[in-house]
């Protein structure tokens, strides 16, 4: 057990493992899912992701698709992320569906969840 004011670090595969389970399980008000694009990757790098666009709003219905990759610094670094379907969005470059650098907010959080568009 830690001591009085330190933290625990949980390795990467087990913070990826919980992040798939919620994935596959479904959190929220399931418009957004995700899991691995290869279940034999030992390294947990490669994902693939679906939002369903929000009641209300202009991307309601619209299922869009995303590509994300935790590279070996993930937590501490956050995941690339893509667009794979198309997307307008002001801070997602039409041209590759790569969001701009600001928008993918850090995730050196341990505790916290995964990265938010």
């Amino acid at each position: 057990m830690a001591a009085s004011g330190q933290s625990v670090v949980v390795p990467r595969n087990f913070r990826l493992l919980e992040e798939l389970e919620k994935g596959e399980k479904g959190f929220g008000d399931g418009n957004v899912s995700y899991g691995m694009d290869d279940g034999d990757d030992l390294f947990m790098r490669s994902w693939t992701g679906t939002i369903i666009g929000p009641n209300n709003t202009a991307h309601e219905g619209r299922i869009y698709s995303l590509k994300l990759y935790c590279d070996k610094d993930y937590p501490e670094a956050p995941p690339r992320v893509k667009f794979v379907s198309r997307i307008n969005l002001s801070v997602v470059r039409a041209e590759d569906g790569v969001p701009n650098q600001h928008v993918v907010r850090e995730s050196g959080e341990r505790e916290g969840r995964p990265p938010t568009l």
